[in-house]
């Protein structure tokens, strides 16, 4: 792109060619070319078959579409002034080949339809290459969750010990966030599925346009209906980075916890090797870094999410460059690092580990299946669970005074129930003893939801056909683009003649 500007006192300003118009022609550069090569064929295809552009001229405009596409080096492409944009640079690419008839290829339509078509495409193919690697976690997860069904951990409220459950229990819940997440992501990938084209600037056109065959050539499902809505309801962008967000925000708080998990004083999560760094003084330390990257990423995802959505803010409901170039290329990198965040967790969960004595350890100084003691005396000694609940805590009060575990308070537990009661239990020193296992806490939670292994193994069996399901519907659509694809490149060849 080559030549002065007309006049140094005409459009653009100099300062604002610098700032802004070379800035999003750059833009286009990296990121629309191909797709408003698409869009271009696939109007035209779409004006020869309604008789708008005659059997003569659509050839003729492909053919010379095709020549450009082929002479112009994008890449070596530097922005000039002498065209607004990188549309009416292709225009008068157009029109220098064919006169007068190369502005015919934009009848029907206007840069207001084309750019949010644009945009869409653009957002279809990045959430497709981020919804695999939020699928390849989940599948991790699942992965992960079975083959730790029956390990251990402490589960903590508040930053305390509070029970027992295993590592499988735990990743079912902060799975059961990421399908709810993939599910939000599905319905984001469908709002981005509805076609602009043929909206034109804002009231569609009087020409005999063919909305559905365009929509059809890019790979959408349908046109979006109410063309004023095209241009300017850019509620595809406020969903998508809603989405997007909520799945960095709810994978921050997983994160969060296997750096709590892995510090020295908790210690029941164990980073390998290969996920830690040492210190360039300090020969005892094992920094698990990565995870601090993941935190990082995650938070970074989360607020690039929250920019551009905040940008459409009080935005006017009509179309606006807020919500064009400089913006949409903003959120791209939401994208990338979130992409980054989402693969290193997918390999940590894969690989981390229990420590099974830590957790034990821990288990036995907070004393942590002290509620299965109450529920035992409830059902066993027919008290009310206010009263178990206070003969549990005076047991456990008296064992951690005593340093002792809570498999050795059973004389403790004795006196507690009599204080309370006034008479001696029938629970006796074995059944104390299994009621405050780590297991046979686990082991009788086997409602739907809990963590005994039969229970895990329902819920794994559910989030697989979840998964599934979710997956069948993104193959769907991403077989769509695909095809679509396909049938265009044959279109236009057929346009070609070749």
């Amino acid at each position: 792109m080559t030549g002065p500007i007309k006049d140094a006192t005409e459009f653009p300003d100099p300062v604002y060619r610098q700032t802004v118009l070379s800035e999003l022609f750059e833009g286009v550069k990296e990121h629309y070319t191909g797709h408003m090569k698409a869009i271009n064929q696939a109007h035209l295809i779409m004006l020869t078959e309604t008789g708008i552009l005659s059997a003569v001229q659509g050839p003729q405009i492909a053919q010379a579409l095709h020549e450009i596409d082929r002479e112009t080096d994008v890449k070596a492409l530097s922005y000039t002034g002498e065209h607004e944009d990188y549309f009416f640079f292709v225009e008068a690419q157009l029109r220098g080949k064919l006169g007068d008839l190369g502005g015919m290829l934009h009848t029907a339509r206007s840069r207001n339809d084309m750019d949010h078509t644009l945009f869409k495409l653009a957002l279809r193919s990045r959430l497709a290459s981020l919804w695999q690697d939020v699928s390849g976690l989940a599948n991790a997860l699942i992965g992960k969750a079975r083959q730790e069904r029956d390990t251990v951990i402490v589960a903590y409220t508040h930053g305390q010990p509070a029970q027992p459950t295993t590592f499988g229990h735990y990743l079912c819940a902060a799975l059961e966030v990421l399908l709810r997440d993939l599910e939000r992501l599905n319905l984001a990938a469908e709002q981005l599925d509805h076609c602009p084209m043929g909206a034109a600037a804002i009231t569609t056109t009087g020409f005999p346009i063919d909305r559905e065959r365009v929509s059809s050539l890019l790979g959408f499902s349908e046109p979006l209906l109410n063309s004023y809505g095209c241009i300017a309801s850019v509620d595809y962008v406020t969903g998508l980075y809603s989405a997007l967000k909520l799945i960095f925000i709810h994978l921050g708080r997983l994160i969060q916890d296997l750096a709590f998990w892995s510090s020295f004083e908790v210690g029941q999560l164990y980073v390998p090797n290969k996920f830690v760094q040492i210190s360039s003084i300090m020969p005892q330390k094992r920094n698990p870094v990565p995870i601090e990257h993941m935190r990082l990423l995650a938070s970074l995802s989360a607020g690039r999410c929250d920019t551009i959505v905040n940008t459409m803010h009080n935005t006017p409901f009509t179309d606006m460059n807020d919500s064009e170039g400089e913006v949409q290329r903003s959120g791209y990198e939401a994208f990338a690092s979130g992409e980054r965040m989402l693969r290193l967790l997918a390999e940590f969960v894969s690989s981390c580990q229990i420590d099974p004595q830590r957790v034990r350890a821990n288990a036995d100084a907070a004393c942590v299946t002290v509620t299965e003691l109450a529920d035992t005396l409830v059902r066993d000694e027919d008290l009310s669970f206010r009263q178990a609940h206070e003969i549990a805590a005076a047991t456990s009060r008296s064992v951690l005074s005593d340093g002792q575990a809570l498999s050795e308070g059973y004389q403790a537990f004795q006196g507690a129930f009599r204080n309370e009661t006034g008479r001696m239990p029938a629970i006796t020193g074995e059944a104390f003893q299994k009621a405050v296992t780590l297991e046979g806490f686990i082991s009788c939670r086997s409602r739907p939801g809990g963590p005994a292994p039969e229970a895990l193994d329902r819920a794994l069996q559910i989030y697989r056909e979840q998964l599934a399901d979710l997956e069948q519907q993104q193959s769907t659509r991403q077989k769509r683009h695909e095809e679509a694809g396909r049938t265009l490149h044959q279109a236009f060849g057929d346009l070609l003649g070749i």
